[in-house]
């Protein structure tokens, strides 16, 4: 089984997770520029089997999406052209950021870390992703409640 390797993209970094190969934990996992994203996930995907990639779609609170959607939608058409064997899922990364923040501060990270931007992209990414396997999970609940 391969890992779930989750993207939260910006116009300046990329925060990006993966699972383990079972599928069970998310891990964040680095950031990357934007503009170095593909040929990161080229040479990730040569050394790791990725099995689907999870992309980050910001939504408003009324639901509708946000807009940097604009510059999502294209790198989400990118990420197709480029894998076109891995299948992309988007998730509503509605609150990641003040997540991640809370989660950082929780951690006992000092405030110094905690203002490191690509920190907070990279732990938006595993939240993100956690995110995406709990409601997996709770598909799959219910599937067996439907049984």
């Amino acid at each position: 089984m391969g890992r779930i390797l989750a993207i939260d993209y910006g116009q300046k970094r990329v925060g990006l997770a993966v699972t383990d190969e079972n599928r069970i934990i998310a891990s964040p996992l680095t950031t990357v520029h934007s503009k170095d994203i593909i040929v990161f996930l080229k040479e990730y995907t040569k050394r790791e089997r990725v099995d689907l990639f999870v992309v980050g779609e910001p939504r408003q609170m009324n639901n509708q999406v946000s807009e940097s959607v604009k510059f999502i939608d294209p790198f989400v058409r990118l990420l197709a052209r480029e894998f076109p064997e891995i299948p992309v899922e988007r998730v509503d990364e509605r609150f990641t950021s003040k997540m991640a923040q809370r989660s950082m501060l929780e951690s006992g990270l000092k405030k110094k870390d905690r203002r490191d931007k690509s920190i907070v992209d990279m732990v938006s990414a595993a939240i993100i992703l956690q995110s995406f396997l709990e409601m997996q999970s709770f598909k799959l609940d219910r599937k067996g409640i439907a049984e």
